[in-house]
């Protein structure tokens, strides 16, 4: 996501991948935040306000934080979360003492300006996801990934939410230069229709969770005969890297690795009846999993495809080999169920 050079293409494929030293870090993952939105059975008005009683209803997230996990953003967000049969809702609201942007085609590269991002994977396999944009200014780049940049996937960048509802809501002045601002709000309609099964129906996840995770960027900026523009650095002439701030720390500076991201559950029932959610005990089987996988891709080396101990339990994982690629599989001690990765990065369950 940071220090890439400046060329039209998503910057997280220009991330090297952390290396992992040995499987003695492996599962060292921190446990993803979780949320959970409620059912509204009310007609949203989409202002970027959140003037509707179940947005008054519905928990704030955590404040966000650094992208890392370990530094206090100079500017808070939150967001919040809400449904209905026909829509995924979110508001976001952004401090922001400077609201600036000037980036107005959709489907352009909106990370070039401040912005707010929203990443999707429904069935959390780390394939097949969506990412969507926002800037102060309302424009949108939505787009779809058949799997992250580390496993050279297809990014289609026209993709697009089809009946995608959104809007800004300005605590200040837009590109004004000459006073300080308060905040920026965004509220977005996505509607259940984008995640359609072969048969056409609709899939609405009712009483279930989606791997999510939200993203701010946040650029360090200079002002210039009364316009801003985003800081380059005096010597070198480049860029300055963007700060990254996040819902569920990534523990890396990369979205696009969706295995960190944090568990949204969509609870059938109004916010101001209260619902509990625990993240499934097969879910900490999969952290396993990917750590392994990341480590095995690096050098093929299969001493580190060691037992661990997870919840109690004593896990095995097993390494299959075939001369057209390889997969690890755990046998869940909690479900039964067979749980591997393939050599692609691709979870599955069986």
């Amino acid at each position: 996501m940071v220090n890439y050079i400046e060329i039209d293409m998503p910057r997280s494929c220009l991330v090297p991948l952390l290396c992992l030293l040995f499987v003695s870090i492996a599962y060292s993952q921190q446990t993803p935040k979780s949320y959970i939105a409620y059912r509204s059975f009310e007609k949203f008005n989409i202002d970027g306000l959140a003037d509707e009683s179940s947005w008054h209803a519905a928990d704030k997230s955590d404040l966000f934080i650094d992208i890392e996990g370990k530094k206090k953003p100079k500017q808070e967000t939150f967001m919040k979360m809400v449904w209905d049969s026909t829509y995924l809702y979110v508001f976001a609201k952004l401090s922001e003492s400077h609201i600036w942007g000037n980036l107005k085609q959709r489907d352009t590269i909106i990370f070039y300006n401040n912005d707010f991002e929203i990443f999707i994977d429904p069935d959390g396999d780390s394939h097949n996801y969506y990412e969507l944009e926002v800037n102060a200014l309302n424009t949108v780049w939505d787009l779809f990934l058949s799997k992250p940049y580390r496993n050279q996937g297809t990014v289609l960048g026209d993709w697009d939410f089809k009946g995608l509802r959104s809007a800004i809501h300005i605590d200040g002045t837009m590109n004004d230069a000459s006073d300080i601002d308060k905040s920026w709000s965004v509220e977005i309609a996505i509607p259940w229709s984008f995640k359609t099964a072969p048969g056409r129906e609709t899939t609405v996840p009712e009483n279930k969770f989606w791997r999510m995770n939200f993203s701010r960027v946040n650029w360090q900026f200079e002002i210039l005969n009364g316009k801003y523009y985003r800081k380059k650095d005096v010597l070198s002439h480049k860029f300055l890297p963007e700060y990254n701030w996040v819902w569920s720390p990534q523990e890396v500076i990369n979205m696009h690795e969706p295995e960190r991201w944090g568990y949204v559950y969509f609870a059938n029932q109004k916010p101001t009846n209260k619902a509990t959610f625990e993240i499934p005990k097969d879910e900490h089987l999969k952290w396993f999993l990917y750590e392994l996988f990341k480590a095995y891709s690096k050098n093929k080396d299969q001493s580190i495809i060691q037992p661990k101990k997870i919840l109690g339990k004593q896990i095995v994982p097993k390494l299959h080999t075939t001369p057209y690629g390889w997969a690890i599989v755990i046998q869940s001690p909690f479900t039964k169920k067979e749980i591997f990765i393939r050599d692609n990065g691709k979870l599955s369950v069986l």
